[in-house]
């Protein structure tokens, strides 16, 4: 199977060769940890992990390692434990603990390596040593930054060109930068903050070194794929690359760029000051199943915008729920479905994924269905007390004839311009339970949680 990603740096949409066959690995940027995650930094949790799955089934589980890290030094974070009066490690242990556990409800696979900032400080100052030996960066006043004007391919990621760059920054740009574009690598620590012994004395590392020196530590200077949300495209994705190619000028650091788009919700950019942002765990706790958050994210491409309504969770549960019923007494197939994966190695296309699920359900392909779902990560458990009732569900393949005579008398009666028998067909396979849903490539069939095989034999047999 050929997988085909888009690559940001190229633009194009490439086949995807790993370096390594036996070792595919990928760099995603993982959250800061201060506060719960919200709904938009869910989005590339749920979109990487269906490619991390896709790799593992390709190359092995063995074969792929996947790092997604978590920033545990940052200025947010020395914020909120001002703000609160907490010690800053028990503010990001609980943190930590908050992402995994909400990531592991959306069915996100934890990663290989989970690295935290804090403990990869002396490879980012071995890191920055070296960029100021080969002339990359400078220190200054107690800080070190890059020098942007020193890497010649500096924008080419997020497709920015320098002189535009600076034309469009409105920030004051420090007394000890040569440049308006350099950035900060290392910076000093007041007494009461964070901070290691280093050459340019105490301080602490600036946030895009962080995760260029746990890449290199944990994938080695030239790795498969680096992914986050493009909001990180510039200026954290576009220094990591400047830093780390200088750093290892024999490596490609990143050879695939994966970039998803962002979330909306209710049509709107989600924001306090609107009233429409909402934590993952805020859903959980209103009773929304993970694996609907999931199938709503799923259902758009990763690269468009992403906007998640009441209305689609609400239509996404009650299509999970009717193929758990479904698929409750059905072995999962031995395989992942050929049409699963096919969609999926076309620059992971998880919405022609859920098509396919729609249409095996509709086919009662129900083995296949479970197998679908479950490589997903999106088969929804079905609570006790309504174990009988997928045993209607079960039923479809005895009554599909009878469904479909019903159909066709009511088409019939259509054309004749009998529509008030056309109606009572209709209505009849409502009240048993039968939703027909009229399309341009004829009638579509779902059966309810009601589903009365009484009432529809009682249907059929009224002429």
């Amino acid at each position: 199977m050929t997988i085909r990603l888009h690559n940001t740096k190229t633009r194009q949409r490439e086949d995807f060769a790993p370096i390594d066959p036996e070792n595919v690995r990928m760099y995603v940027c993982g959250p800061t940890v201060y506060d719960r995650a919200h709904l938009g930094n869910a989005r590339p949790v749920v979109v990487f992990d269906v490619l991390f799955r896709l790799l593992r089934h390709e190359y092995g589980a063995e074969h792929v390692t996947y790092v997604r890290n978590f920033t545990d030094v940052d200025d947010k974070i020395n914020a909120r434990a001002e703000e609160t009066g907490r010690d800053i490690g028990e503010i990001t242990e609980e943190t930590i603990g908050w992402f995994l556990s909400d990531m592991g409800a959306l069915g996100a696979l934890e990663p290989t390596h989970a690295p935290r900032a804090t403990r990869y400080i002396g490879e980012m100052i071995a890191m920055i040593e070296g960029l100021i030996e080969r002339g990359h960066a400078y220190a200054a006043e107690g800080h070190v930054l890059f020098s942007v004007d020193s890497y010649a391919e500096y924008g080419a990621l997020s497709g920015r060109s320098v002189e535009d760059m600076i034309a469009g920054a409105r920030v004051e740009v420090a007394p000890y930068k040569r440049d308006p574009m350099d950035f900060v690598l290392w910076k000093p620590s007041d007494e009461g903050l964070p901070g290691w012994d280093s050459p340019w004395g105490r301080g602490r590392p600036g946030w895009h070194i962080e995760c260029s020196a746990m890449a290199d530590a944990i994938l080695g200077k030239s790795f498969d794929i680096h992914g986050g949300g493009n909001d990180l495209m510039f200026p954290h994705h576009e220094n990591e690359l400047a830093q780390s190619s200088c750093a290892h000028p024999h490596g490609d650091f990143a050879k695939v760029w994966l970039h998803n788009e962002m979330l909306q919700v209710e049509g709107k950019k989600m924001s306090k000051s609107l009233g429409n942002f909402f934590t993952v765990r805020d859903l959980l706790d209103e009773g929304i199943p993970g694996e609907v958050i999931r199938f709503v994210f799923l259902s758009t491409h990763y690269r468009k915008p992403m906007d998640w309504t009441a209305a689609k969770a609400k239509a996404a549960e009650e299509e999970l729920y009717k193929w758990a019923l479904a698929t409750a007494d059905a072995e999962a197939g031995e395989s992942v479905p050929n049409e699963i994966l096919a969609v999926l190695a076309d620059d992971l296309n998880t919405h022609g994924a859920i098509t396919a699920l729609r249409l095996m359900y509709r086919e009662g392909q129900f083995r296949e269905l479970k197998a679908g779902l479950q490589f997903l990560g999106i088969l929804m458990p079905i609570p006790e007390g309504d174990l009988e009732a997928h045993y209607y569900i079960l039923d479809y393949e005895t009554y599909r004839p009878v469904i479909a005579g019903l159909l066709e008398r009511r088409q019939k009666a259509r054309k004749q311009k009998e529509f008030a028998e056309a109606d009572r067909i209709r209505d009849g396979l409502a009240s048993a339970g039968v939703d027909v849903k009229d399309g341009p490539d004829g009638p579509t069939i779902r059966l309810e949680k009601s589903f009365d095989p009484i009432a529809l034999e009682a249907l059929a047999s009224d002429e």
